[in-house]
């Protein structure tokens, strides 16, 4: 925790606060260290803390992974490391919600996102192998969480993606509040086109009605673009936008 992040915890409520598990602590904070996060997180906006698993290991060779029982490709993160790296981090006020990145959790929403942003943080564990003791997950109410339908090699890019996501919703982070407001996602919509200088580019011209000073018309342009750039991309999104009218 840096200097100013003490300060803020004491004039206040501690700030969010991201609890990683990990067997690559050294790979934190990566991105998660520059551009708004990483000024956020120099200014005691937010909190980092990393857990190496490995420290946990009951034998002098680090051994945190088992065979299967049952057989099978791989090998499976032990209960009893894992849950002792669980139980080393004192619990945040409130409970910060804790989750195993995976492929088999449920997809991560905005209006997750949100949810979690508006909590005292998260804990992330992020697996690796071909997964972890089912008791742990149930023993210490770790639920599963997914960034995409695909496999990763382990969990740390998917932790850092889940962080982001929320750090830059933190009262502060984002410079202009107002410019999360239109994004992707918001109403379920996509956002619509962007364009800037120069006026014409190869032959391509900024459409008439952004130039026209008309915000009326730009604020329908854009909201008719955005739910064209959705139905015609997303048709999961598209139906959940038509749900909720």
């Amino acid at each position: 925790m840096t200097a100013a992040g003490r300060e803020s915890a004491q004039a206040g409520a501690p700030p969010w606060s991201a609890h990683v598990l990990t067997l690559y602590p050294e790979v934190f904070p990566g991105p998660l260290g520059a551009a708004l996060a990483g000024r956020s997180l120099d200014s005691g906006l937010w909190r980092l803390e990393t857990v190496d698993i490995r420290r946990f290991a009951r034998d002098k060779h680090g051994t945190v992974d088992d065979h299967p029982f049952g057989g099978g490709a791989g090998m499976v993160m032990r209960p009893d490391v894992l849950a002792a790296a669980i139980d080393s981090v004192e619990p945040a006020e409130g409970g910060a919600p804790r989750f195993l990145l995976s492929p088999r959790g449920a997809p991560l929403t905005q209006e997750q996102v949100k949810e979690l942003a508006d909590g005292p943080g998260v804990m992330l564990i992020c697996g690796r192998f071909e997964g972890v003791d089912e008791r742990v997950l149930e023993g210490r109410g770790v639920a599963e969480l997914s960034v995409g339908d695909y496999v990763l090699s382990g969990g740390e890019i998917a932790a850092m993606a889940v962080i982001d996501a929320c750090v830059r919703l933190l009262p502060g982070v984002v410079g202009r509040p107002s410019s999360l407001v239109e994004e992707s996602f918001e109403d379920d919509l996509l956002e619509y086109p962007q364009y800037t200088r120069p006026r014409l580019f190869e032959g391509r011209a900024v459409p008439d009605v952004l130039l026209s000073g008309d915000h009326a018309a730009i604020d329908a342009w854009r909201r008719a673009q955005a739910e064209h750039v959705t139905r015609t991309r997303r048709a999961d999104l598209w139906a959940r936008h038509q749900a909720r009218r």
